[in-house]
Formats: C-alpha cells, sequence, structure tokens
C-alpha cells in the first residue's frame, strides 16, 4: 500500500493475476452508478456511492458460483447469456441502491438491494428496451422496405394500403438490404438516445463516474499504483465495455437475422424477440476475442469504432470519482483474496466532492 492509503497494483505478485500466457486469469468488469461506481470480480461485486456528506459508502454482495466460477463461465455463448442477464439484474438493483445512498443521509432510511420492487424495474426496463431498439427499428424497415418495392404485399392487403403483410422475402439481396436498414435504425435510435441523455448535467456525472471505472481497470491491467493521480492517466475507454457490447450486438443482428430472410411480420417480430439470447451470445464472444487479441493490428482497426462509440457514454472523471472507483474497486481485490482486508482504506468524507445538484437541494432543506 502506499503512504497515501491507496492501494499499489505493483505489490500484487505477478502469478496471482495472470496466466502463464501473460493473460488475465479474470477479466474484471463494473458499471457507473448513480454517484458512483460498480465493481465486478469472481467473488463479489462491489459498489461504492458518495453520500449526502462526502463519504464513501460501500455495499458488497456475493456472486453466483456456478455463473461467474463454473462450468457456464467457461462455456462459449451460453455464458455469454447468462452473465448479460445476471449483470443486467445486478446493474439494476445497483443502481437503485445507490440512487438511495446518494439522496439519503440515514442508513436507516435506505431501500433494500434486491427485492420485489428491483425484479419488477428489470422487467419495465426489459420491455421498454426491447420494444424501443427491437421493435420499432423492425416496423420502421418493414415500412421503408415497402415504399422502395423491396417487399410485395398480396394484392388485397396492397389494396388496403397496409405494409405489415406481405409476401415473406427468401434469403436474398432485399432481406439484407431490409435488415440493414433495420440495424441502422437500431444504431441511430441507440445514439440518439445516448447523445440526449447525456446532455443531462446529473447524467454527464455518471458518464464521469463511467470514466473512472474503465481508468481504474485500465491502470490495475496495466500494473499500476491505483491512486486517483496515476489512475486519472490512463485511457478513458476500454474494449469490454458495454457500450461497446451494444454496437457489437447490432453489426452481429445484421448477420443473423439475414439468415431468416424476411419471413412474415408477425414471425419476425417473434423472431427479433426470440434471438435476442443468440445475438447477444455471439457478441459476447466477439467483444472477449477482440479484449484478448487487443495486440494483433487487425483486431485494433476492427474495434476502433466500439471505442470511438464509448465517448458517449463517458467523459474524464476528476480525482473524487477516481478515488470512488478505487475504493470498489479495491474491495472486489479484497474478495479475490488479492488484497489483505485491513488494506482497503474508505477516505475520510469529502463535502467539496458532492454533486452540485445533491449539494444544492440539501442546502434548500
Amino acid at each position: 500500500m502506499s503512504q497515501n492509503g491507496y492501494h499499489s497494483g505493483k505489490g500484487v505478485e505477478p502469478n496471482e493475476r495472470v496466466d502463464s500466457k501473460g493473460e488475465m486469469k479474470f477479466s474484471y468488469g463494473g458499471q457507473a452508478v448513480i454517484e458512483g461506481v460498480m465493481m465486478r470480480g469472481a467473488h463479489a461485486a462491489a459498489i461504492a456511492v458518495r453520500d449526502p456528506k462526502g463519504q464513501i459508502v460501500v455495499h458488497e454482495q456475493s456472486l453466483s458460483a456456478t455463473l461467474y466460477r463454473g462450468r457456464i463461465s467457461k462455456t462459449p455463448f451460453v455464458r455469454g447469456v447468462v452473465g448479460l442477464w445476471d449483470a443486467l439484474g445486478l446493474g439494476t438493483r445497483a443502481l437503485m441502491w445507490a440512487a438511495d445512498v446518494a439522496v439519503r443521509e440515514d442508513e436507516n432510511d435506505r431501500g433494500n438491494f434486491n427485492g420485489p420492487i428491483g425484479w419488477a424495474t428489470i422487467a419495465v426496463s426489459l420491455a421498454i428496451g426491447i420494444g424501443i431498439f427491437f421493435l420499432l427499428p423492425t416496423t420502421a424497415a418493414t415500412g421503408i422496405g415497402h415504399l422502395l418495392g423491396l417487399s410485395a404485399a398480396p394484392d388485397a392487403v396492397a389494396e388496403a394500403g397496409s405494409f405489415l403483410s406481405y409476401q415473406a422475402l427468401p434469403i436474398g439481396v432485399q432481406a439484407t438490404i431490409i435488415n440493414f436498414i433495420e440495424a441502422i435504425i437500431q444504431l441511430g435510435l441507440l445514439i440518439g438516445y445516448i447523445w440526449l441523455i447525456g446532455r443531462i448535467p446529473d447524467v454527464k456525472r455518471l458518464f464521469g463516474y463511467h470514466g473512472a471505472e474503465h481508468k481504474t481497470i485500465n491502470a490495475y491491467e496495466a500494473g499500476a499504483e491505483l491512486t486517483p493521480e496515476i489512475v486519472a492517466r490512463y485511457p478513458i475507454e476500454h474494449p469490454r465495455c458495454g457500450t461497446a457490447f451494444l454496437l457489437t450486438v447490432v453489426f452481429v443482428s445484421v448477420f443473423i437475422f439475414s439468415l431468416l430472410g424476411r419471413p412474415p411480420f408477425l414471425l419476425l417480430i417473434l423472431s427479433r424477440v426470440v434471438l435476442i439470447p443468440v445475438v447477444s451470445g455471439v457478441a459476447y464472444e466477439i467483444l472477449r476475442f477482440t479484449a484478448r487479441n487487443l495486440h494483433n493490428p487487425i483486431v485494433r482497426i476492427i474495434i476502433k469504432p466500439n471505442l470511438a462509440l464509448q465517448h458517449l457514454t463517458t467523459r474524464q472523471p476528476d480525482l473524487h470519482m477516481i478515488e470512488v472507483a478505487i475504493v470498489a474497486f479495491n474491495h472486489v481485490l479484497a474478495s479475490e483474496g488479492l488484497l489483505r482486508r485491513e488494506e482497503v482504506v474508505i477516505p475520510a468524507p469529502r463535502p467539496e466532492a458532492v454533486s452540485p445538484t445533491l449539494a444544492a437541494e440539501k442546502a434548500k432543506a
């Protein structure tokens, strides 16, 4: 540990972190939450959030050994689907817990990390996401394909003017063009949504914590000492980012959906929902492959769009944000046995680091 109380990444023996090929034994991940960061390891997830008093509050949750350390975690395609579903649940509950901590000073008033409300929120969020980013592009692309004359409707339906009933298109150029249009609409909605919410001040802070999460993991994987000043020097992009995953999903969906041609509309909608696990599983393996082969110049070219898109969901963090990310990550390292519990230090409260929005609300109260 360094003299300022932060853990030094260089203090860990190389064989505890890397295998015989020099690759990381486990790929750490995380996400930004309200006024904080969640970090995830193989054994536990740690969420560190700065409360209205400027104190960093930490919550740890054990992770399923079956999902993160068992056979599922080593099974290609399956691990991506199962892990994504679990991460979605974990991430949503972490966001809810963080929101409670960020706005409530009294620990007794904070909500539970789990529960029916959390799962209901996940279900509603998932339904809205599928509707906006899968079903809406499918419907819009079908209409555009009809306008361009790429799909033909039966005579009776054509007279009625409906574009949702058409003759199914086999695998071929026309179906592929419509599927490509669908992917473009999907990508446009995704980028537009992220850009729009990114203009909200509180979301900008959220994106700053996202940047802090990336920098902390990048610094650790480079073997650097984990102090805010040192971590701040590292890149804001990370090849395993969830934003990169979403972009990969869009491109993978074009190829997978093109294998189906363009079935009747109801079957088309059903296929988009049913094949989400397949698309996600393939996208996860591609992301995993590229992250492990960054030394390859071709791979570095392939991932450039993924890294570029991350600039929409990240902002340069300040040192206080990085401090929170380091605290969360050190708790994860402790759960892995890579850091002694007594070395995990939570810095003194920093009232000046509190969100301006929360500080203003506190002043009014």
